[in-house]
């Protein structure tokens, strides 16, 4: 019988060696986490790429606190909130699209994406629509359609029997099949992938197609990769966009899947005729939730966030180069403020991501890879603090 010191089951944490009196957070402030032992460490990979502003921003807090006072939660099924309106508003013209339809985390939105593109075919005339592409290394969530598209060999390994089969996009001639329904794709960075950057060259067929494209926004967007949205870099006009993760500004578990026009009218019709969109959330445009998403965005202007960008990106740059010649490491790979400085193997990853943590900096590796996805409210010295202290651990 394996002793178990938590009654808590983590996400992908193995929980037979899993010490809660090590890693137990009680408090966020600014880009740092304190743990239960008093530690304070610099929350390196922004909570898994959540984090934009800092934990507990006043104004977001304040935005919560107030929201939660006037309405906690009214269902969306049949009804609306002025909150969940003014941010559905927001995220359209950010994005130039045109309807948003809210979830709670990143793989319910890609959940909501599919089955989005799957109904949209059958309204449109070409129900044989029905199969996906995906990059080479993608990942998109945990969940049964998530998992399908994504190229992870746990998945396949241990849920094959729940999952289905996606095309790996290569040939440009796949986009001509008439059984495909979309082409899903993350925008420059397969975060999950140990920030690999996709080469540009790979979204060039993809603009003009009969398939719907589905951009994957969830860890690329709100300013991750140096513009707003990843895709604003690119040649390409999606169908579909899904975005999670930073859009409370890492507070709340919120997500939403925005459409074109064209989708959303396609579910439109008489009572009888059953067009409507089969698929919901308890607490999709909760309002609270909606609250802190538009304090962040609120945030994102009135403190010049996306400049900031700028300079952790190139200070991080800087210290790249100096890294790329060091012996202990393979590759690094940047875009914006997503990097990864993958390293000879997991192990080395592990060891290394287990010192840091010990100097005062958290991160969690993605096999070799380390992660630097710092909260988009750090300062230059504090990216440099961090680089100086992994040069030491390779040391």
């Amino acid at each position: 019988m394996v002793e178990v010191r938590s009654r808590l089951w983590l996400p992908f944490t193995q929980m037979q060696s899993f010490d809660a009196s090590q890693r137990t957070f009680i408090r966020g402030e600014g880009t740092s986490l304190v743990d239960s032992r008093g530690r304070r460490v610099y929350d390196a990979v922004s909570s898994i790429w959540t984090i934009v502003h800092g934990h507990c921003h006043p104004d977001i807090v304040r935005a919560i606190a107030e929201q939660a006072a006037t309405l906690d939660h009214a269902t969306t099924l049949g009804a609306t909130n002025p909150l969940a309106e003014r941010l559905a508003s927001r995220l359209c013209a950010l994005t130039a699209m045109d309807y948003a339809f809210f979830a709670s985390d990143g793989a319910s939105a890609i959940e909501a994406a599919l089955k989005m593109a799957v109904q949209y075919w059958q309204h449109a005339g070409e129900p044989q629509r029905t199969r996906f592409v995906r990059l080479v290394d993608a990942y998109h969530g945990d969940t049964s359609g998530a998992m399908s598209v994504s190229d992870i060999a746990a998945f396949k390994s241990h849920f094959g029997a729940l999952t289905f089969d996606a095309i790996p996009y290569g040939d440009d001639t796949l986009l001509e099949r008439d059984d495909i329904a979309a082409v899903i794709v993350e925008p420059i960075v397969q975060a999950a992938a140990g920030m690999r950057i996709v080469p540009r060259e790979s979204y060039r067929a993809l603009r003009e197609m009969r398939p719907l494209l589905i951009v994957d926004e969830i860890a690329t967007g709100f300013g991750r990769t140096g513009t707003m949205f990843a895709f604003e870099q690119l040649d390409v006009e999606p169908d579909i966009i899904c975005v999670g993760k930073g859009i409370t500004g890492g507070t709340l578990a919120l997500s939403a899947t925005l459409a074109r026009s064209r989708i959303f009218d396609a579910f439109l019709g008489e009572l009888t005729e059953a067009r409507q969109f089969f698929h919901g959330h308890s607490y999709a445009g909760n309002p609270i939730a909606c609250a802190a998403a538009l304090a962040s965005l609120e945030t994102f202007e009135r403190e010049s966030t996306m400049e900031n960008v700028m300079r952790i990106a190139e200070a991080s740059r800087e210290r790249l180069t100096h890294l790329a010649v060091n012996g202990a490491v393979a590759h690094t790979r940047q875009a914006g403020a997503m990097i990864g400085i993958e390293l000879r193997s997991a192990r080395e990853g592990q060891r290394v991501a287990a010192d840091l943590y010990d100097r005062g900096h958290f991160t969690r590796p993605i096999g070799a890879t380390v992660q630097f996805v710092p909260p988009l409210s750090s300062s230059v010295p504090e990216v440099h603090a961090f680089f100086d202290a992994l040069e030491d651990t390779l040391a």
